[in-house]
């Protein structure tokens, strides 16, 4: 794992697109999309019923192996406002275990303002954090470092002739957009408009892989 260091905190992205912040024991992740699957089944297209599952399970392991106490979820963590309700057994009980496990916090996000029971956890619309921002989408006007979501952002580039699509941290030195971190979420190009517009210039797309931090300037 290789840290970088953001608004005098050193940060470390992770392959599995989460942010590791040791100083604090702390686990960031964003865009979970738990029932997803159980969401589209609902207007007749049938997935695979096991997003959830997947992505808890990933979630779990992520926080045995960095030992995170804390872990706090920037928003979309479900589809719907109904998908708490529609959680698995298995899944809610891997998910209580680790709100039960851990100082749990979900910001909420577009797809989840009006959770009630979320299996635990303390909601907040948005948080500030020794000194950085936690919030779902990146305000173009925050002025404060800012870590945030929302956008699910991919980088694509050609390597030996064929174009490669991986999720990517996009960061400038004020601002980090995460990934998204669900087992059943699309991406938007770290290079679109919008996301160019949030960050609000140049920035750069981060890719951690193994020992090393790959960086890939992305234009304004």
């Amino acid at each position: 794992m290789v840290p970088f260091s953001f608004a005098g905190h050193d940060l470390t992205p992770l392959p599995q697109g989460a942010i590791f912040w040791a100083a604090r024991q702390a686990l960031l992740v964003a865009d979970l999309h738990l029932e997803k699957g159980s969401w589209f089944a609902r207007f007749g297209q049938m997935l695979p019923p096991y997003d959830s599952l997947a992505t808890l399970t990933d979630l779990t392991a992520l926080v045995t192996a960095t030992g995170a106490r804390e872990v706090w979820c920037l928003g979309d963590s479900f589809h719907d406002s109904a998908g708490c309700e529609r959680l698995p057994e298995a899944a809610q009980s891997m998910l209580r275990a680790l709100t039960g496990a851990t100082r749990w916090t979900w910001i909420t996000g577009n797809h989840d303002r009006h959770y009630v029971d979320r299996c635990g956890g303390e909601v907040c619309e948005e948080a500030v954090v020794d000194g950085l921002v936690l919030r779902h989408e990146a305000s173009s006007t925050e002025v404060r470092p800012e870590v945030s979501g929302h956008f699910h952002p991919k980088l694509r580039i050609r390597v030996r002739g064929k174009l490669v699509s991986r999720r990517c941290f996009v960061a400038t030195g004020d601002k980090i957009i995460l990934p998204a971190f669900g087992s059943m979420t699309g991406g938007l190009d770290a290079t679109h408009p919008e996301i160019v517009r949030a960050v609000g210039g140049s920035a750069q797309a981060l890719i951690p892989v193994h020992d090393r931090l790959l960086r890939f300037p992305l234009a304004a």
